[in-house]
């Protein structure tokens, strides 16, 4: 029996559907690839309930969903879960559900009595409406990974980030040291610094109680006459880079620059980082940023695109190619 030819494709074409979530990052990403978006119609009732329908078949098709799940949160999730469904309904042969920023990433675990674990019950959700696949980008928590029983590509945007930084900013820094958030952060934290070739410090916060405000107490290191890069996976009210943005200056840091992947910036978070002593904030756009937001951050914030990495491990995934390479893995 002839052995099949190594270009032979198991799925059909390519398609590519947006959910509202992250209109303009879908877009790249087609662009990227060079396919267009898929039709499909969203209608919300005025019950809040929601419908869709696909402007033309998958049937045998390998589908990608793009849907950040940011906020309006419980509004994108049920649209990722319901187009998921629909097109397993339409009989697509395989469907990979792309999610630039996973919710409830921070209910990771059952680290108090009596609570839930809802970023298991995501991934549930996400497999039960039908995906064969996931890719997502810097979960809050590597064990995250373990909740699918999927196959999935979790990916980092962290040497966009690093790329940025020493081909724009590094030959401007003074001295530069990493500083971590967190300690919950310092093993990332540890591999920024390693990539750039920088010290590390840390900052040591005590969480009191269940809302998101958190106590920085200790820096752990030496940033006097230091530029400082503060660095995190995601910032969502300020709260906490606010307070360690203040830590590092109280113990003499020069110029601090905030290097985040996922900028979810809820409530004034945004006007809080505006009023922040600080030189550059670099995010991606894996959740966006309202025109509001970006105005009060005009001149202080970059946003890369995480549209070139995204659209090419998804076309590794088609074709059945190594997404490791890519990282020289």
């Amino acid at each position: 029996m002839p052995h099949a030819h190594h270009d032979l494709k198991v799925y059909g074409g390519i398609k590519l559907f947006a959910g509202s979530g992250s209109p303009d990052l879908s877009q790249k990403i087609a662009d990227y690839l060079d396919q267009p978006l898929s039709g499909v119609e969203v209608i919300e009732f005025p019950n809040e309930n929601l419908f869709v329908k696909l402007k033309g078949s998958v049937r045998g098709q390998d589908v990608y969903v793009i849907q950040t799940t940011s906020s309006p949160v419980h509004r994108n999730l049920m649209e990722l879960l319901i187009m998921i469904q629909t097109l397993r309904l339409d009989s697509a042969a395989r469907i990979t559900a792309v999610i630039p920023y996973l919710c409830y990433g921070r209910s990771d675990k059952k680290d108090q009595p009596r609570v839930p674990i809802t970023a298991r019950l995501v991934a549930d959700m996400i497999e039960a409406a039908g995906a064969d696949r996931y890719m997502t980008l810097d979960p809050h928590a590597g064990q995250i990974q373990g909740f699918f029983s999927i196959p999935g590509d979790v990916l980092t945007a962290s040497h966009l980030l690093l790329e940025h930084i020493n081909e724009k900013l590094r030959k401007d820094m003074q001295d530069p040291v990493v500083v971590s958030v967190d300690l919950g952060f310092a093993k990332k934290g540890r591999n920024y610094a390693a990539d750039m070739d920088m010290p590390i410090a840390f900052i040591e916060k005590r969480r009191q109680g269940n809302d998101a405000k958190a106590e920085a107490l200790t820096l752990i290191g030496d940033v006097k006459d230091r530029d400082v890069i503060i660095v995190d996976d995601e910032v969502d009210t300020g709260g906490s880079i606010a307070q360690a943005v203040n830590v590092v200056k109280q113990n003499g840091a020069r110029d601090v620059y905030l290097v985040f992947v996922h900028s979810i910036l809820s409530r004034d978070g945004a006007e809080r980082l505006a009023s922040l002593p600080i030189k550059q904030i670099i995010t991606t756009d894996s959740s966006p940023l309202s025109p509001e937001k970006m105005k009060h951050l005009e001149g202080k914030i970059t946003v890369l695109s995480v549209a070139g990495l995204l659209g090419e491990v998804i076309r590794r995934a088609h074709e059945g190619r190594s997404v490791g390479e890519m990282f020289n893995e």
